[in-house]
């Protein structure tokens, strides 16, 4: 059985709903449904930065020693206003210490709020996608597209309106899905 590793934040962390209702646990659902045999390890890590998951990843990589890797960073990063060229280098890391332990990555894109106007917005967009590219990686360009962009999408969310209800963890995993299923194989 091979290790399929989610490194992120609140998102993927279950933050504010009940544990298995996340998008991580709905994947590893899907996977054991459709018989295929991945082990799937949540080290997400309410409230982590990609400077966080950076000093994780190494020790992660040596315990689980995984054939596929999901970075999911970045939110905080934003929310904090570090400098995103720290958010590029230490996702570029990420990536490139995943690859040299031999696994496959998957980068998921994060959005910040409208109120940080739009040419942060974009240039934080922006980076995902350098990276993504850079490192020749599968990119989930938006992990709340249909969620945060949603026609209702303070249903969607709970009262901080920064991490999604449950009801949202399903069309999550739905974004994810498409850049993760050619690498299941």
């Amino acid at each position: 059985m091979r290790t399929l590793l989610v490194v992120g934040d609140s998102l993927s962390a279950e933050y504010g709903i009940a544990r298995g209702s996340g998008w991580v646990a709905l994947l590893e659902r899907r996977l054991a449904e459709q018989g295929l045999p991945w082990r799937v390890v949540n080290a997400s890590v309410s409230g982590d930065t990609t400077a966080g998951g950076r000093s994780r990843l190494p020790a992660l990589l040596q315990q689980h020693k995984p054939a596929l890797v999901v970075i999911e960073l970045g939110g905080n990063d934003a929310l904090r206003g570090l400098p995103l060229s720290g958010t590029e280098d230490n996702l570029r890391t990420m990536a490139r210490a995943a690859k040299a332990a031999g696994a496959r990555v998957v980068l998921v894109g994060m959005q910040v709020p409208p109120n940080y106007g739009r040419r942060y917005a974009e240039d934080f967009e922006q980076v995902f996608a350098r990276v993504a590219q850079a490192e020749k990686l599968p990119l989930v360009p938006r992990l709340l597209a249909g969620v945060a962009d949603a026609p209702d999408p303070i249903a969607l969310f709970q009262p901080d309106r920064i991490h999604p209800k449950a009801e949202a963890h399903p069309r999550m995993l739905a974004n994810v899905w498409p850049a993760l299923q050619p690498l299941l194989r």
